[in-house]
């Protein structure tokens, strides 16, 4: 799993959009493209390129999954706790890995953790509560994902499996009733 480092790629992975929220967090993913030859040779996914899938590299780096981390202080006050909450962040989306290939994501604290309830900036009941809603959240997304790829593989079922118009069923039925033996008196 790659890890998102530069401004351009946190900002191209948020403007996709969101496809799972909780209370505190957010899962923001951006579908990557596989790479193909013609692309490589396009100069819009060279240096300084508008495409944001030229941000993610080439070859097997862009089959991998890649993930950020936002914890703004806004929400999360003390480093200690932003530093908690990033390495929960990294080790739920390590155990999801699979299911997050080919794409760049973005996990971003979108409130914060009640102070007087943990008022350790680092405490295990912190760290227990910030893991459960990061696998309830990764859960959310991998489930969405799926309902998403069985859809697109079941209209893409649907496109082939059409019945056939009055115009395609005509020849056949005249065939059918030509080849049937007529009955002898």
């Amino acid at each position: 799993m790659q890890r998102l480092k530069t401004r351009p790629q946190f900002q191209a992975t948020m403007s996709a959009g969101t496809i799972a929220r909780t209370s505190h967090f957010a899962l923001h993913r951006m579908e990557l493209v596989a790479m193909q030859k013609a692309m490589a040779a396009d100069p819009r996914t060279g240096p300084g390129s508008d495409d944001p899938q030229a941000l993610f590299g080439i070859g097997e780096v862009r089959e991998q999954a890649w993930l950020g981390a936002m914890v703004p202080k806004r929400w999360a006050r003390r480093s200690v706790t932003r530093h908690v909450i990033k390495r929960q962040i990294y080790a739920v989306a390590f155990e999801h890995e699979a299911a997050l290939a080919r794409a760049a994501y973005v996990v971003r604290l979108r409130s914060g953790f009640d102070r007087k309830q943990f008022v350790s900036a680092s405490s295990d009941p912190l760290k227990a509560v910030v893991r459960q809603e990061l696998q309830q959240l990764f859960a959310t997304g991998t489930r969405r994902l799926t309902k998403e790829k069985q859809a697109s593989h079941g209209a893409a079922g649907l496109k082939t499996n059409l019945p056939q118009t009055l115009d395609e069923k005509a020849p056949a039925a005249s065939d059918s009733i030509a080849n049937q033996a007529e009955p002898q008196p």
